[in-house]
Formats: structure tokens, C-alpha cells, sequence
């Protein structure tokens, strides 16, 4: 059954709620006649996702402010929110087979779900199980950037367990600034133990030496880089436009 929210709760049920599952809001009045007919349907089809999705319910004409805030001109009228924002919606009654579709598209394919379970697995720090499930993982380029991160994430993390100590890259950079495969290799153990402005600190340094070392590796790791560090949105940013003053 859906959850009926009012203008009070719709940012705990909708907005936030929409950052962990996706939320169908289903806009609505006990007047409407379409509205009756859609109810049951969307409630099946909701029920047959086993908790992948939320399905909440506003009463147009108790709660005007919503529908004025989503422009909710007609009735029924479903909009689907995720990561807190309106991404789809469809207006009037419609068949199950319509519903189905819509909530389908709103969910990660096969692909995109196996990925997510590689990225849990690579924080947790579970390095050969992320790399089994990432082996099976068919090349598709929506995702691509994220596979490239969670390799390199690998990659890291294995080099902070098994490689040279940090003491001893440290002690080869000052005696020979100019050692990219060792201000590279140093990167890589700030990246695996998740100290991730080090590791684009010691990247960019290699940019602003050598800027096509090794066909721009340097770039393409800090753009995985980005990727790992994805949680920390600030950080990210201002290492991107420190990335694109070197470049140019």
C-alpha cells in the first residue's frame, strides 16, 4: 500500500527517501475517477519490485502547494523521484503494462547493478571479490568511466598493501623529483589507503612536469581519481578545475 504524504512530509518521504530507492509520487483526488482506476494497478506493479521502489500518494487538494511546486495541472499525474529530484512522470490513467515500463526504467540494469555490488566490495576493502565480479561485467559506455575506477581502485589498493613503502617512494622523489614512476607509484598508495588529495596533489605534479608523460597517464588516472572520490563532491571539484588550469 502506498504511504499518503502531506506538504509537511514529503522532503523525509519523497526527497530524501528518493536518495536510497526510488519514489513514485502519485498525485491524486477522491473525486477522480481515473485516479480510483489507476490506484490499484500501480499498486500491483509497485508490489511485484519487492521494495526496489516506493509508492506514496498526495491528495492534490489538501496539499496545493505541491502540486503548484510540480506543476501538477491534471490528475492522476505520477512523477518518479531519485537521488531527491523529479526525473520522469506520466499524467492520466494507463495500463499495467505502462506502469511496468515506467518503474523498469527507473531501476539499474543487470549491468549497472553488478557494478554497484563491485564498488561495495572495493570499500569494504574485499579486493578479489570486487575484481571477480567485476570480470563479469559486459563493456557498456554509460558505465565505463565507473568499471576504469573500480580497476584502478583495485589497482590502488593493492599497490598500498604490496608495494614499496611510502617512506621509501618519498626518499626516491627527493632525490630525483623528476621520477614519474615513482611519483606515480606514490599516488597509487595514497589512492588505496583513500587519501585521495595526496594522491591528485603527487598527479598534478607529474601534469605540471610532464604533461603527455606516458600519453597523459597522469590525467587519466586523476580522472579515476574523480571517480573514487565521488563521495566527496568539493574535493572533486576543486581538483577538476585544477586539472583543466594545467591542461591549458
Amino acid at each position: 500500500m502506498a504511504t499518503d504524504v502531506t506538504t509537511k512530509t514529503f522532503e523525509q518521504e519523497v526527497l530524501d527517501a528518493s536518495k536510497t530507492v526510488p519514489v513514485i509520487v502519485d498525485f491524486w483526488a477522491p473525486w477522480c475517477g481515473p485516479c480510483r482506476s489507476l490506484t490499484p494497478i500501480i499498486e500491483k506493479v509497485v508490489g511485484e519490485f519487492k521494495g526496489r521502489v516506493k509508492l506514496v500518494k498526495v491528495n492534490s487538494d489538501d496539499n496545493p502547494e505541491l502540486s503548484q511546486a510540480f506543476r501538477v495541472q491534471s490528475i492522476p499525474n505520477v512523477i518518479a523521484f531519485k537521488d531527491g529530484r523529479a526525473v520522469s512522470q506520466f499524467v492520466g490513467a494507463q495500463p499495467e503494462s505502462t506502469v511496468r515500463t515506467f518503474i523498469e526504467k527507473l531501476l539499474p540494469s543487470q549491468m549497472e547493478a553488478a557494478l554497484k555490488n563491485a564498488e561495495d566490495l572495493l570499500a569494504a576493502g574485499n579486493l578479489d571479490d570486487a575484481e571477480r565480479q567485476l570480470a563479469v561485467i559486459k563493456s557498456d559506455p554509460s558505465i565505463a568511466a565507473r568499471i576504469e575506477a573500480v580497476r584502478q581502485g583495485i589497482a590502488y589498493a593493492r599497490a598500498g598493501d604490496q608495494g614499496p613503502a611510502e617512506a621509501e617512494l618519498r626518499a626516491k622523489l627527493e632525490a630525483n623529483p623528476a621520477d614519474h614512476e615513482t611519483r606515480l607509484a606514490l599516488a597509487g598508495v595514497y589512492a588505496g589507503q583513500r587519501r585521495y588529495q595526496e594522491a591528485m596533489d603527487e598527479l598534478l605534479e607529474i601534469l605540471k612536469r610532464a604533461k603527455n608523460w606516458r600519453e597523459g597517464e597522469a590525467r587519466k588516472q586523476l580522472l579515476s581519481l574523480f571517480t573514487l572520490a565521488s563521495s566527496q563532491p568539493a574535493l572533486v571539484a576543486e581538483y577538476r578545475r585544477k586539472l583543466a588550469s594545467a591542461m591549458f
